[in-house]
């Protein structure tokens, strides 16, 4: 009988470990649980980012962003109305120091299709920058955003 209890009651530490163990992030589940967000607004401007007078800075919709890695494109977001994007990636996918270090964002649509007197080649490629995750129940979200936007006139 005792064999009996001391197995009934490993079996319920044993049941109530493993969940505690997933609910914190990084634990057993912790990339599992979890989602990089890539976000950020797109200005028409010769280099993407806000102009000096912030109301004054028009955005650029309907631009394709892509997110860059190695020279390979890996995702791809187009920015709404109001210039805004955002690319969720799995972190079991991509590794945080990788996306910092060996990744861009590259928008490659002409600026001429936002303002006819900026170039129509050429496009505009920003490094990122993480800046925190957020705990959200259990679902921790990593956010990363364009470190800022420069125009070259070598992307097509």
């Amino acid at each position: 009988m005792a064999l009996k209890s001391l197995l009934l009651f490993s079996l319920l530490i044993a049941g109530t470990a493993v969940p505690l163990a997933e609910a914190q992030p990084g634990g057993i589940l912790g990339p599992l649980l979890g989602l990089l967000r890539i976000q950020g607004i797109l200005y028409c401007t010769p280099n993407g980012n806000i102009g000096v007078n912030a109301t004054a800075t028009p955005v650029f919709p309907n631009a394709l962003v892509q997110l860059q890695c190695g020279g390979n494109v890996v995702s791809t977001a187009t920015t709404n109305g109001s210039g805004l994007f955002s690319i969720l990636l799995d972190p079991v996918n991509f590794l945080l120091s990788t996306l910092v270090s060996g990744c861009k964002l590259v928008v490659n649509t002409p600026l001429a299709s936002c303002n006819a007197s900026l170039p129509s080649v050429g496009g505009l490629v920003s490094n990122l920058q993480f800046i925190g995750s957020t705990l959200t129940g259990l679902l921790n979200v990593g956010t990363l955003i364009p470190s800022g936007f420069q125009f070259n006139a070598n992307v097509n």
